[in-house]
């Protein structure tokens, strides 16, 4: 049989190792929550102000092209 002792500090880094994993997947979690947080930040800008650059485009090249 095991050691009492051995049992103890068999669990305690089994514990240890069980918790590093949990905070790396945290991690991992977290940064892929920020990276679709700035995704859907930069989608609404561009909902919101693409019309107008498009525009701005589209009479240029009218210009351009010598309709304006």
């Amino acid at each position: 049989m095991n050691d009492p002792e051995q049992d103890i500090v068999a669990h305690k880094v089994r514990r240890a190792v069980g918790l590093q994993a949990l905070r790396r997947i945290g991690a991992i979690v977290e940064d892929e929550q920020r990276a679709e947080a700035q995704r859907k930040k930069a989608l609404r800008w561009l909902m919101r102000y693409g019309w107008l650059i498009l525009l701005a485009v589209a009479a240029l090249l009218a210009r351009a092209m010598g309709l304006i």
